[in-house]
């Protein structure tokens, strides 16, 4: 059967039917909307790019091998979810969640909480390179510091996921970094360095913002009593003690030292279950030990103190609370796959190449790209991957550095990846968080500033790079 190239209006309507439906969905449904109903647009919506893309004579063999292997992009997130999810659950079962929460209460004061969280988050994921790992352990932490102190949880999640993005994209420890280096063909810390002028701006507007807001909370004698109160019965119901701190520093230095995530995700659940059974539970049986480890590990743990905002602190963690957010994840795949298999993404993307004639307009194309991968194809690596493949010639041929392509990259595909509710990054921080993306995103005040700032040097020229030319003798 002869296949035909799909035109571009033809491309665009399932994006067309995944937005409206997403957008009436957040009407009828707020903030429930990924808890199922995105997930039946998304298949909805790569059903119809399916549909168009038979139409057009694509067999439905090479439908699904697309659909298949975007699923396959993806098994490694989400066993990495689904890891975190557990270590959540044991670190909060062995005492280690709650140690960090105690001493946070009684260092943090709400008027600095906001942005002592961002500037904190930065700090670990600088260290690690990942911004997954924050969330997944001093973003839980600075979560339940933060509603005991009464911070919005919206607020409270934009200072975690701004300070975690920030070392996600500058550390020499970063997947991304390292990816949009390469794939740019730029030097690892020549890529570095030409972020910081768009990354560090972007962060004084988050700090600035965060210490602003913070002004807003200065607590009071019922918020002191409030977090009093915790702090006795999280000290009664276990054990906070210095060596609960090991589980969590042994995973920042796997991590560190580029050790894979797996292992050390699953170093960080050990050393929690060995912290639980020998440090807050040496009073129970084999058998209840192993009842309660599996238990928190796979369905997390369900506290009853009597005090309801502590009871909502330890009431979580288990594989089984990432399970909504892996079922968006693979519906998300569905959609990518299927519009990947049809060629509609790729018509999309050389629709917008045709319009990049210039240095603004290829640049804008870049960050506007990116971005559209990271709607389209639901995955991070890809809205640096395939923008950085298809524009990297048209740099060369403008005479402009690779180092703007690999910025670009960046400031776009890395940062806006967690503001897509059905992007694995997305999904990840709304699940580990605690609160949706939609919630959260008005305060991601990093991810939202970066493409803006990038935009604007795009269109001014500032710190736009010319490659230098080699002068014949």
């Amino acid at each position: 059967m002869k296949v035909n190239h799909p035109g571009l209006f033809e491309s665009v309507i399932p994006v067309i039917v995944l937005v409206m439906g997403l957008g009436y969905a957040g009407i009828v449904f707020g903030n429930g909307t990924v808890d199922g109903p995105a997930q039946m647009i998304l298949i909805l919506s790569g059903t119809v790019a399916s549909l168009l893309g038979v139409r057009l004579g694509v067999r439905w063999e090479v439908l699904e091998e697309n659909i298949l292997e975007s699923l396959k992009n993806v098994l490694k997130p989400v066993l990495i979810l689904l890891l975190i999810g557990s270590l959540i659950g044991v670190w909060i079962w062995s005492g280690i969640v709650p140690s960090m929460i105690v001493w946070g209460l009684k260092i943090l004061k709400p008027s600095f909480f906001l942005v002592t969280a961002c500037l904190l988050s930065s700090v670990v994921s600088l260290i690690t390179g990942s911004s997954w790992s924050t969330a997944g352990t001093v973003g839980v932490a600075l979560m339940g510091i933060g509603t005991t102190l009464g911070i919005a949880p919206g607020i409270a999640a934009g200072a975690v996921v701004s300070g975690a993005y920030f070392g996600d994209k500058l550390s020499p420890f970063s997947e991304t970094t390292n990816l949009a280096s390469s794939i740019a063909g730029t030097p690892l810390f020549t890529h570095i360095q030409h972020m910081l002028y768009t990354t560090l701006p972007a962060m004084a507007i988050a700090v600035i913002a965060f210490t602003w807001i913070g002004f807003g909370y200065s607590g009071g004698s019922g918020s002191d009593q409030k977090v009093a109160d915790v702090i006795l019965l999280l000290e009664t119901s276990f054990r906070i003690h210095p060596v609960l701190l090991v589980p969590p520093v042994l995973t920042f230095v796997l991590i560190y030292f580029k050790i894979p995530a797996i292992p050390s995700i699953l170093a960080g659940i050990l050393t929690g279950i060995l912290s639980g059974v020998f440090l807050q539970h040496p009073e129970l049986n084999f058998q209840e030990v192993y009842r309660q480890i599996l238990t928190a590990a796979s369905k997390g743990n369900s506290a009853e103190t009597g005090n309801p905002l502590t009871d909502a602190l330890l009431s979580r963690g288990g594989m089984a609370s990432m399970l909504s957010t892996v079922w968006l994840i693979f519906s998300a795949m569905f959609f990518a796959g299927s519009m990947e298999g049809a060629g509609f993404i790729q018509k999309i993307t050389k629709g917008i190449l045709r319009f990049a004639n210039t240095d603004r307009s290829l640049l804008t194309g870049t960050i506007l790209t990116s971005f559209a991968a990271n709607l389209l194809s639901s995955d991070q690596y890809l809205s640096i991957l395939v923008p950085g493949k298809m524009f990297k010639k048209s740099y060369e041929e403008h005479g402009l550095d690779p180092k703007n392509l690999s910025r670009a990259l960046e400031d776009a595909g890395t940062m806006t990846s967690a503001l897509v509710p059905w992007n694995t990054c997305g999904s990840f921080m709304a699940a580990t968080l605690g609160v949706p993306v939609i919630v959260f995103l008005p305060y991601a005040f990093l991810n939202l500033s970066s493409p803006l700032i990038s935009l604007l040097c795009a269109w001014t020229g500032w710190t736009i790079r010319k490659k230098e030319r080699i002068a014949l003798k």
